[in-house]
């Protein structure tokens, strides 16, 4: 999943951090990609609306249940 991508959905960093319980500063250290942890956080928050990808391969990891 990529930062920009969480944040635009969010509509600002902070209000990304706010969803997440963390600070803006830990936000803006994510560089290109969501971590992953947080990747799985965010796809439960939006209700799939982002979804999880492998930053290696760039596609979509998360299973249909």
């Amino acid at each position: 999943m990529k930062t920009a991508a969480a944040i635009s959905h969010f509509g600002s960093q902070g209000a990304l951090a706010k969803a997440l319980n963390v600070s803006q500063p830990a936000i803006s250290k994510w560089g290109e990609e969501v971590p992953i942890l947080r990747a799985y956080q965010i796809e439960v928050l939006t209700q799939g609306k982002l979804k999880v990808t492998s930053p290696l391969l760039g596609s979509s990891i998360s299973s249909a249940a």
